[in-house]
């Protein structure tokens, strides 16, 4: 069975904050035959799923060890500091790394944003996960900075959070084994760089099954009848068929 024919499925992994809808949506009109699976799975563990081949591709955050994987990346993302609706940084529309001097960070053990100084004052403890960090923060117990995604992914009604300028930023990328660059990897990647379905850069599209019919369809061996022609060579066009002249205005 050869890529694209039903049957064939493409399993997409991508890490919490990342919403792949729009480019499974595209897929799904592009090859409609070819069923995409999602598989959620924790920043740290993506590359490993890849290299043990429980997916095909993945939406990662650099960094990552690139070792055996094709990496391309797509966009950076805003980092923002997580705070109870009634903290003092919520009178401003941003702030800066300086401006949470006083106050303890949350810095946890799954945590994305790599730091050459931590922010603030280390917090009492390091949760396991971002979701448990967020839970502390609801308790009032300190403040977390996270991707923007990660904040809305984590949305409470009692937490808001502010962009954070001057601090580190975190990068998504799509990666994929190497040596396993398939045609519906090829097909993906063209999605996610936004080609056209007839892209040159892309794979060739299939034939419709109307072109397939016409190409399977024999030429008539029969010859049309030629039309008389002038001595100019040009068709003569039949006297009925003669175009009127110009009406009289």
């Amino acid at each position: 069975m050869t890529d694209g024919e039903t049957g064939d499925e493409f399993r997409l992994a991508y890490v919490p904050g990342v919403t792949p809808a729009k480019w499974v949506g595209v897929w799904t009109e592009r090859l409609p035959d070819v069923p995409i699976t999602l598989v959620a799975v924790p920043a740290a563990e993506v590359v490993g799923l890849l290299r043990e081949g429980g997916a095909d591709a993945g939406f990662v955050r650099l960094p990552v060890d690139r070792d055996g994987l094709s990496v391309i990346p797509l966009y950076v993302e805003t980092t923002v500091v997580v705070v109870p609706k009634d903290h003092a940084v919520t009178a401003a529309d941003e702030v800066a790394i300086a401006d949470l001097a006083d106050d303890e960070v949350f810095h946890p053990l799954d945590e994305i944003i790599e730091w050459t100084v931590r922010p603030g004052v280390p917090a009492f403890t390091r949760p396991a996960t971002t979701a448990a960090a967020v839970e502390l923060v609801a308790s009032g117990a300190g403040l977390l900075l996270v991707p923007q995604s990660l904040a809305r992914l984590h949305d409470r009604r009692d937490l808001t959070y502010r962009p954070v300028l001057d601090a580190p930023q975190s990068q998504v990328a799509l990666a994929w084994p190497t040596d396993a660059t398939t045609d519906l990897v090829e097909d993906f990647i063209g999605i996610v760089r936004g080609r056209t379905v007839n892209s040159s850069r892309g794979r060739t599209p299939a034939a419709s099954p109307a072109e397939e019919r016409t190409q399977r369809q024999p030429q008539n061996p029969r010859k049309p009848q030629k039309a008389s022609q002038s001595g100019s060579g040009r068709r003569t066009v039949p006297t009925s068929r003669k175009k009127k002249g110009n009406r009289p205005r």
